[in-house]
């Protein structure tokens, strides 16, 4: 089978190395020469080039661009489709994808790789990047089945977890554990930024380890990410933002009122909720 990939960072990037590693025949674009070569280099890729045409042959598509580029993608790419390819992106929002590619194009399943870091580019690229790793499915009714079921075979070939929902659910998912989680970890490092000592500012900077590390991760990492989710997936994202909001003026009221024995419970009860998210 011959798979395109159109974007070649950590997710496009990672996807070729496993999917040649599986025996696929892997085709890649970038809008850039030099990427191209480096995924060839790098065995991401058996051919690559800045030319949509390249393409002609694949079977499947992932798209792999940012959120932005995706329905100027698929317009850019129609022309030089086989009517049975079937087209599949990585975006972590779904609904306006789905609602834009849609009646474009009836062989699109929506799909999300909960996987990744703070790193991007093709440098970043990595083998088993998905192995265990969530890997969302969004098809809606008028999806044919068969296009599906051609997806879900390529993603078991990643090792990894499969789950279907709705866009709908998806974006309101996400929007909890990864959309959210980026907006307050930027916050995080906002608001230490602000410390107006410059003393006690650049000691904290020199004191900050593994706590810091992780709350930030997220919050530091690029910036493009953060604002396509808060672009694409601004109402579930405030949303989630103003309950966070509710949240912590509450845990500031136990703190103002010296209410240690509510905030102990408060604590505990987040403790073990924990494990329902993170399984270690």
């Amino acid at each position: 089978m011959n798979i395109g990939i159109v974007g070649l960072g950590l997710i496009g990037g990672s996807l070729g190395l496993d999917l040649r590693a599986c025996g696929y025949q892997v085709l890649g674009v970038s809008r850039r020469e030099q990427v191209c070569q480096k995924a060839i280099d790098r065995g991401v890729v058996d051919l690559a080039s800045m030319d949509f045409a390249i393409l002609a042959e694949a079977e499947v598509i992932f798209i792999c661009t940012p959120i932005a580029a995706i329905l100027p993608t698929v317009n850019q790419l129609i022309p030089v489709l086989n009517p049975s390819t079937v087209l599949t992106d990585v975006g972590s929002v779904k609904v306006p994808v789905i609602e834009a590619i849609t009646p474009l194009w009836s062989n699109f399943v929506g799909g999300h790789p909960m996987a990744g870091n703070s790193e991007c580019g093709i440098e970043a690229a990595q083998t088993n990047l998905f192995v265990s790793k969530p890997y969302v499915l969004t098809p809606v009714a008028s999806t044919p089945l068969a296009a599906v079921a051609v997806v879900e075979n390529i993603v078991k070939s990643l090792s990894a977890k499969i789950y279907h929902c709705t866009p709908q659910a998806h974006d309101r998912a996400v929007s909890w554990i990864s959309h959210l989680p980026v907006i307050v970890s930027g916050a995080l490092i906002a608001a230490c930024q602000s410390e107006a000592n410059p003393e006690v500012l650049t000691l904290a900077q020199n004191l900050a380890s593994s706590g810091f590390r992780d709350t930030s991760r997220v919050g530091g990492g690029n910036p493009e990410l953060g604002l396509m989710m808060a672009h694409y997936n601004r109402d579930e994202l405030l949303r989630s933002l103003q309950h966070y909001r509710q949240n912590l003026d509450g845990l500031i009221d136990l703190i103002e009122q010296k209410n240690w024995v509510e905030l102990e419970q408060q604590l505990q009860s987040n403790h073990a909720a924990r494990s329902h998210f993170v399984r270690e």
